[in-house]
């Protein structure tokens, strides 16, 4: 009988056949029609038969009609602003590469998905859609016409899964550990001299009891074993749970025909304590990564502070401390770190960071705003109304770029490796079987089993996870915040660094200020203050906090040019600062050693603030430590400060001024276009797309925690002197990865020696194997904490 085409179940006599090809039912067939009519035909390349089947009965129908109740909907939305809304869904039927390349190109299905982002491990996909081409009830539908149905409740009753995992995982330990003592107990005198003077009544007493206390064992404590083997056999994959459910059948069955034909006393101790260490190691193993789960999602893995308000005074607090109630101060450019309702001010929030969409949605005093957005006009007050979850920040800053194309990683390339040592192990388990089989059929199962267990790609599978898992939280520790462990790999790759000027080689908050020009008076001075202090460009943010503090006035039709300057009205006057150029149309005619930002009010020039640059602490240090890069220096200001830093890059073919935001963009660009792997670091301000271009962007956190969601990394500003220690120690974390896979390797094949050779037995194989995936953490976590302590970098919170 033919199988099909799309879930690869048996067709049965009377198949459905369409574009001359079986299915098992019509719903596998519309499933079909749909993706060849989009031309999605890849989905059945990439993996042979990988769709899901569903019941006859199980049409959407008016399933969720429920989802056109207004209330319903606005509790299951993560966003909705603007005509677009994002969702967050799980989906149990996620389980290979074909899943993942159909869902994220479900915007192929429908013109009204903008785009969709999965996150495999947790079987998880954000969708962001536009409401007014499809409802949220419609995309409940396509996804279930498509097989992939929605597990709605998750989110709704948000259920701690992790906890409910694990206390299924505990029960099935104490089942096995029971049922272990228990059988060591009756075949106890199988282990000690004289055995053979037991009544044969009495064993074959022993072995049923043995039998009965098993069955408990190989039906409950290993069901997840034998549903991940029968799932990957229907998809013809082969994976981890296939071999170890091969070798834990037979065990029993050998053991089953044993104790009922009275030919011996069977192996049920050695499978039920089989079972009992192989579950230790399955429980260790998710703890662990859990662990890693809960460090990426809640504890501050970068840095966001905000501008709190507190009795008309401004307050820098951590994100973690804002309280329903509190008023925050957005400016422009800022991110939104929490739902807010604007108090005063006009919003025009990008909302790119959440849905793609860079189309700014107007706000007004009362409206409803979502955390996620970016402010792109003149600052706002806003009053919390929710708890802070960073977490929702984390996700939005840890999900792949749009179009990003991962290539071929190292992780990629292992679980390719794991993919193949899984096959070579079942033909080295079946070769030691016949051979012993013509001995001892008994003692060829033991063997068997023992292969087919000891030999596991857990270790070699958790090498890379735990490693840089390991380094990216003593990043964490000492200030360098990165989106995720692939910037890791990237930056052991990384030949070239590019730095920008302005608040990334210079403070921003350090200079010496001076104005020359016609007076000020306290008019003038509080409008200027209040135009600048809207912007978090450094220079913006040195002359508000120079000018004297006084009441902040209201600034009306605010614009801020990158790489130019900003503007707005206060009381009815034009108030402009920036460069000679944006205010008086002409270059500076002054070869000035400072930087300069020129005012005018009302279209008359007033003068210019000379600021000082004054060089973070440790750069000489920093570019030398770079040896071996090729270096380069971009910035938009004049070339004033040429001279400081010929002495401290060596040359000034390295170092280009003048240059605009779509310059630096192009300059990066051409690098990497040349072979070129990138690091550029930045402020995140007028060089947001040089950051995006570059393998991986660094934005420098000052003391106001600048967040931009276009970097890769953030780097606290205390800790620049030590960037390229951060460097060094992720290109030397790779050999810590490669001596682990060295140990793993070692491990199975000493293994695998004693155990086709019968001498060792499936007990101490179940114990070897988490053993072996504990010995590759714990040197992991060890060496990477020593090679940390030589770059000096602290290791403990």
């Amino acid at each position: 009988m033919a199988d099909c085409v799309h879930c690869g179940q048996e067709c049965g006599k009377n198949p459905v056949i369409y574009d001359q090809k079986p299915f098992c039912c019509n719903g596998c067939s519309m499933v079909y029609q749909i993706l060849s009519e989009k031309k999605l035909n890849r989905y059945y390349e990439m993996m042979p038969t990988p769709g899901i089947r569903l019941d006859a009965e199980s049409g959407a129908g008016t399933r969720y009609a429920y989802l056109d109740n207004d209330d319903i909907r606005n509790k299951l939305l993560d966003f909705s602003d603007g005509g677009i809304s994002r969702i967050n869904l799980f989906i149990p039927a996620i389980h290979c590469s074909s899943c993942i390349w159909l869902l994220e190109n479900l915007n192929t299905l429908h013109p009204g998905i903008m785009h969709s982002h999965v996150n495999f491990v947790r079987k998880e996909v954000s969708i962001t859609f536009h409401d007014a081409e499809i409802s949220l009830r419609q995309l409940m539908e396509l996804l279930h016409a498509i097989h992939y149905i929605p597990d709605i409740s998750y989110d709704t009753t948000k259920k701690d899964s992790h906890q409910k995992a694990n206390r299924r995982m505990i029960m099935k330990i104490g089942v096995a550990g029971f049922a272990f003592g228990n059988i060591m107990l009756v075949s106890a005198p199988d282990y000690f001299p004289g055995n053979e003077t037991i009544d044969r009544l009495m064993a074959g007493t022993f072995g049923i009891v043995s039998f009965i206390l098993a069955l408990p064992v190989i039906t409950y404590c290993s069901s997840d074993f034998f549903l991940s083997a029968w799932k990957s056999l229907r998809k013809r994959v082969i994976n981890i749970d296939l071999p170890l459910s091969i070798g834990i059948l037979a065990l029993f069955l050998e053991s089953s025909y044993e104790i009922f034909s009275g030919s011996g006393t069977g192996y049920m101790d050695s499978l039920a304590g089989l079972l009992f260490f192989m579950l230790i190691g399955r429980w260790y193993q998710g703890r662990t990564y859990q662990s890693l789960s809960f460090d990426r999602d809640y504890r501050s893995y970068f840095p966001i502070a905000v501008t709190l308000l507190r009795e008309g005074t401004e307050v820098f607090v951590p994100l973690q401390d804002v309280r329903p109630g509190d008023l925050i101060l957005v400016r422009n450019g800022e991110l939104i770190p929490v739902d807010s309702v604007m108090i005063e001010g006009e919003g025009s929030i990008d909302y790119s960071f959440v849905t793609g969409e860079s189309l700014p949605v107007s706000k007004k005093t009362g409206d409803f705003v979502y955390a996620g957005g970016k402010q792109t006009g003149a600052a706002i007050k806003l009053q919390v109304v929710k708890e802070v979850a960073q977490s929702y920040l984390t996700q939005l800053w840890n999900e792949d770029r749009l179009g990003e194309d991962p290539g071929m990683n190292m992780q990629t390339i292992v679980n390719k490796v794991s993919h193949y040592f899984t096959l070579v192990i079942l033909a080295v388990a079946g070769s030691a079987f016949l051979y012993w089989a013509f001995e001892d059929l008994g003692k060829a199962v033991y063997v068997f089993a023992s292969i087919l267990i000891v030999a596991c790609p857990c270790a070699l599978a958790l090498t890379i996870p735990f490693t840089f898992g390991n380094v990216m939280r003593i990043f964490g520790r000492n200030g360098f915040y990165i989106k995720n462990t692939g910037v890791i790999e990237n930056l052991t790759k990384a030949d070239t660094v590019v730095f920008d000027k302005t608040g990334t080689l210079t403070h921003s908050r350090s200079m010496n200020v001076s104005w020359e020009g016609h007076s000020l008076n306290e008019t003038e001075m509080r409008w200027i203050r209040s135009v600048a202090r809207n912007s978090t460009h450094p220079l913006s943010v040195i002359v508000s906090d120079w000018l004297p503090a006084g009441e902040d006035i209201v600034v009306e039709s605010y614009r801020e040019i990158p790489g130019m300057g900003i503007s707005g009205m206060t009381e009815g006057h034009n108030v402009m600062l920036g460069s000679r150029k944006f205010i008086a149309g002409s270059e500076s005619p002054e070869d000035s050693r400072v930087s300069s930002v020129y005012i005018s009010i009302d279209h008359k020039l007033k003068g210019y603030f000379k600021l000082e640059n004054s060089y973070r602490k440790g750069l000489e240090e920093v570019i030398a430590g770079f040896d071996g890069f090729s270096k380069h220096m971009i910035s938009g200001d004049n070339d004033s400060e040429r001279s400081n830093l010929i002495k401290v890059f060596g040359t000034g073919d390295a170092l280009h001024f003048n240059q605009s935001p779509v310059d630096k963009l192009n300059f990066v660009n051409d690098l990497t276009n040349r072979g070129r792997k990138v690091i550029m670091i930045g402020d995140g301000l007028n060089d947001a797309g040089a950051l995006i271009k570059a393998d991986i962007g660094i934005t420098i956190a000052d003391d106001i925690y600048h967040f931009s969601p276009a970097c890769d990394a953030i780097l606290k500003s205390s800790e620049f002197g030590r960037l390229y220690r951060f460097v060094s120690f992720a290109k030397k974390s790779v050999s810590v990865v490669y001596v682990s896979y060295t140990i793993s390797f070692l491990y199975n094949i000493i293994g695998l020696s004693f155990a086709v050779q019968g001498l060792l037995s499936p007990v101490f194989a179940a114990v070897l194997m988490p053993l072996s995936s504990i010995s590759v953490v714990a040197f992991a976590s060890l060496a990477v904490s020593l090679l940390a302590r030589k770059k000096g970098l602290s290791v403990s919170a």
